[in-house]
């Protein structure tokens, strides 16, 4: 199993979400993309990352950077 990746105040989950939403993609669309790129997440996954509740790891992190076509600097940037 990959290395966690912790979600200080949530904020990893709050960024894959706002930019998924902001490209029109569903939970189920980008789980399945991660899978078709070897990625092992299933949307109950996703839905747990995004709400904070399950931490990341490394390999999913790179997976949903390259599905959403975005930065490792979007993902992880902290809200005030």
């Amino acid at each position: 199993m990959g290395q966690k990746i912790k979600q200080p105040d949530k904020n990893i989950g709050w960024n894959i979400r706002r930019i998924r939403t902001e490209q029109g993609i569903g939970q189920t669309e980008l789980a399945a993309m991660l899978q078709l790129r070897g990625v092992d997440m299933t949307r109950e996954t996703l839905v747990k990352i995004e709400r904070g509740t399950q931490h990341i790891t490394r390999a999913q992190l790179c997976g949903l950077k390259r599905c959403l076509n975005t930065t490792y600097e979007e993902l992880l940037e902290r809200k005030p």
